[in-house]
């Protein structure tokens, strides 16, 4: 089975609010759906967190490296393209499109085979998996009440992020995690994300140090992106001396770029984006490396339904990840599945056994969200 061809197409109209300081509107474009499609008519589908216009340039240089290549060879494939780009600067657009890439690939060949990703992976450890409702920051009380109306639908695992939180006063701070704790209840997981990767982040170990402190009182599970994110050496001393563990990773792509933070001792746990990271394969890798070095593995998952689909399978074919994110209110997982995300009674997300991700879109509803594209088909309707 041969590429063919790529097509990609970015998601717009319903983009859900960052958390951002130059805060995203619901036309600007952060996520791009990617199409690889085959000479045998299989169409296999990934996502790249990353603006359409920058995936199309990094395509123009990656498409000619793809064509014709076996189609059910993903690793080896993502491995040729990430080699034979190395010298325009590893990561980046061209990191974040072979991610896309890669993710499709993957979904072709557990089409091919019949199998899903997570058994291709080396096994299925697990047929379910705890989503955490991701959301943003409010002022304390609107906060609790989103929080109250998500444990109402069956959520037992939450993250609070960015907006005010580390931005106007330790005293904010607390009443915005105190608010939380009493919304979801005291036997929930509770995570704080201070949103160090912001453009306009200022908080510094000091503080992190401080609201470690704070954070644990309210028995939060981590701390997550309480620095800036190439803040290496002060991550490491921040984990040696907080309180609770301590994560980050989220912005950082392919393997390499994690080493030096599993060698400084930097993370509790760590969290690539698949999306942005190389793909499937290339967490596979960060996740084996995470474990040589005694970091738990949590994928980062602020994207789309193909994301999410991707994280689950890794999440089947992983003996130690427990837990994926799941970012509520976004109609780019919520709206373009043919079927609806559902929790289980113990508030678990079912890990689809079907082929490749498992996942089957809605391509009426992605339609709305690019413009009319048609994802199936490889000529541009």
């Amino acid at each position: 089975m041969r590429i063919r061809g790529i097509r990609v197409a970015g998601l717009r109209g319903g983009t859900p609010a960052g958390g951002w300081s130059e805060e995203l509107r619901p036309d600007d474009v952060v996520h791009t759906l990617v199409a690889v499609h085959t000479d045998e008519g299989l169409v296999g589908i990934g996502s790249v967190f990353t603006h359409e216009s920058l995936v199309r340039g990094a395509l123009a240089v990656l498409e000619p490296l793809c064509l014709n290549e076996n189609a059910l060879e993903p690793e080896r494939v993502s491995e040729k393209l990430h080699q034979n780009t190395f010298w325009m600067g590893r990561g980046g657009s061209i990191t974040h499109t072979i991610s896309g890439i890669d993710i499709a690939l993957w979904d072709l060949l557990g089409q091919a085979t019949g199998q899903p990703v997570g058994r291709l992976l080396g096994g299925r450890y697990r047929d379910r998996v705890m989503p955490y409702a991701s959301v943003l920051m409010d002022e304390p009380a609107r906060l609790a009440e989103e929080l109250a109306e998500l444990r109402g639908e069956g959520f037992r695992a939450y993250k609070i992020g960015w907006g005010p939180f580390g931005r106007v006063s330790a005293a904010e701070d607390e009443r915005i995690v105190a608010a939380a704790r009493e919304a979801v209840g005291p036997d929930a997981l509770l995570a704080v994300d201070a949103g160090g990767s912001d453009a306009d982040w200022r908080g510094d170990y000091k503080w992190a140090l401080r609201t470690s402190h704070m954070l644990a009182g309210y028995d939060v599970a981590w701390f997550e992106e309480a620095l800036d994110p190439d803040a290496v050496d002060d991550f490491a001393l921040l984990r040696r001396e907080a309180p609770l563990p301590i994560s980050g990773g989220e912005v950082l792509t392919r393997r390499q770029a994690f080493l030096p933070f599993f060698q400084a001792g930097s993370f509790d746990i760590v969290q690539p984006d698949t999306t942005k990271v190389g793909g499937v394969s290339e967490s596979r890798r960060i996740a084996y490396a995470a474990q040589d070095h005694g970091v738990r593995f949590i994928p980062h998952g602020w994207n789309t339904a193909v994301g999410l689909a991707a994280d689950l399978q890794l999440a089947s074919g992983l003996a130690e990840v427990d837990l994926v994110e799941y970012k509520t209110g976004s109609p780019y997982i919520d709206e373009i599945v043919a079927e609806p995300w559902k929790l289980d009674a113990d508030g678990m997300l079912s890990i689809p056994n079907g082929p490749g991700l498992g996942l089957r879109l809605d391509f009426d509803a992605v339609a709305r969200f690019t413009d009319g594209a048609d994802l199936r088909r490889l000529e541009s309707s």
